[in-house]
């Protein structure tokens, strides 16, 4: 086992691994960042148990937290390489890595009896996939039509290759086994990864023609329209939710009825409606957030 740079030597690490009680003062990490990954496992059931009994806020529990991040720094770097070759510089992935990485370590549990690394990848690589969905993008689409895109072109080319042509509608739809209406959607979406700017001069074929920019043949924006995405996002989620939750937010969103009239009508308290409503409203933000699956 390699204890290079933790100043209470091996034994204390050996102790760790065999029994799991962590007792006793935390072992000083000179450099978190050079610990084996087969060493961090070790130290770090040891430090995530000390977290639990230290006051948050106190420097001790300050340098537990900050250790754990610097000693899994190697997660990060591992989900990080999966994505080596997007073009995208990788101390800018890495870097948003580390976001995932900080979010697994704030919300782990020893009670879950899951090895960290497990519990850590899928933050790590969502805050990376989410770095690429919101700055790839020339305008923001939905996550499913962005990942119909990337389908939509691998099947494309496998066709052409094989047709010696570009395939129809009709034939990449019956290779990605979805509908006509699907694949059309996708190619309507594939055009907001790359976008040209207002100011951009269009200008005629004839001399008599004259200069005019993109932003003349723009229409006016449709407020109304920033709304769909959220919807398509939202009613996935609201399906999820038991009948009582749908009626509730039925009764205090579209009804518009106060929390007394709810609870009333449910036979609870006020106070008792507005915990539910509390409770409904986190649960689905989590949800429109990208944060339940890895919860």
């Amino acid at each position: 086992m390699d204890t290079a740079g933790i100043r209470s030597g091996a034994g204390l690490v050996e102790k760790a691994g065999r029994d799991g009680t962590g007792e006793g003062p935390l072992p000083g990490v000179e450099d978190p960042a050079s610990v084996a990954p087969r060493d961090a496992r070790v130290l770090s059931r040891q430090f995530f148990r000390r977290l639990t009994e230290l006051e948050e806020g106190t420097h001790e529990y300050q340098y537990a937290r900050n250790t754990l991040i610097e000693m899994n720094m190697s997660l990060v770097r591992f989900a990080a390489g999966r994505f080596r070759g997007r073009g995208d510089d990788m101390e800018d992935i890495v870097q948003t890595g580390m976001i995932g990485l900080i979010k697994a370590i704030d919300r782990f549990e020893l009670a879950r009896e899951v090895e960290f690394t497990s519990f850590a990848l899928p933050y790590i690589v969502g805050e990376i996939k989410r770095f690429f969905r919101d700055t790839t993008w020339a305008v923001h689409v939905p996550r499913r039509l962005q990942e119909l895109r990337v389908e939509l072109a691998k099947a494309r080319e496998e066709l052409s290759s094989r047709l010696d042509r570009d395939p129809t509608v009709a034939e990449l739809a019956t290779l990605m086994n979805i509908s006509v209406k699907e694949v059309v959607e996708a190619q309507l979406a594939s055009n907001g990864y790359n976008s040209s700017s207002l100011d951009a001069a269009l200008t005629g074929d004839g001399p008599e023609d004259g200069e005019a920019v993109l932003a003349d043949f723009i229409g006016v924006e449709e407020e109304g329209l920033r709304l769909v995405e959220d919807f398509h996002a939202l009613a996935p989620l609201m399906a999820e939710l038991s009948d009582r939750d749908r009626q509730i937010i039925h009764m205090r969103f579209v009804e518009e009825a106060t929390q007394a009239e709810i609870g009333e009508r449910l036979g609870c308290s006020q106070m008792h409606v507005s915990r539910l409503i509390k409770r409904i409203i986190t649960r689905l933000r989590q949800g429109m957030l990208g944060e339940l699956g890895c919860a």
